[in-house]
C-alpha cells in the first residue's frame, strides 16, 4: 500500500469496457512528510477522492481486480482510502 496525493482527473473518450463507470485519477506517491517519492501513475477511485486529497493506494493488480472487476480486467491500481492525518513522533519515526 502506498501513500499518495491526487494531482488530477483523467478523462478518456475511449477506454476499455472494464473502466466504464470508474473514475480514474492521477496520483503522486508521497512519503510520510508529504514529499514526492516516485513517478506519478493512474489509479481507479473507489472512495470518491479528488484533487489535493491524500489517499491510500493499493498498487497491485490482483487486489485491484478483486475490488473492481474480474481476473481478466487490466486494473493495476486502486484508491482504497482517504487519509485524514499522518502522525510522526518527534524523532521522525512513523506512529
Amino acid at each position: 500500500m502506498k501513500l499518495a496525493r491526487v494531482i488530477g482527473n483523467v478523462v478518456a473518450s475511449r477506454k476499455h469496457d472494464c473502466f466504464r463507470g470508474h473514475k480514474i485519477l492521477m496520483v503522486q506517491p508521497v512519503d510520510e512528510y508529504g514529499e514526492d517519492s516516485g513517478p506519478s501513475f493512474l489509479s481507479c477511485d473507489t472512495v470518491n477522492a479528488g484533487p489535493g486529497d491524500l489517499v491510500l493506494v493499493q498498487q497491485e493488480g490482483n487486489t485491484a481486480r478483486e475490488l473492481l472487476g474480474t481476473r481478466q480486467d487490466p486494473f493495476h491500481s486502486v484508491i482504497v482510502g482517504i487519509v485524514d492525518a499522518v502522525a510522526i513522533d518527534r524523532e521522525g519515526k512513523k506512529n
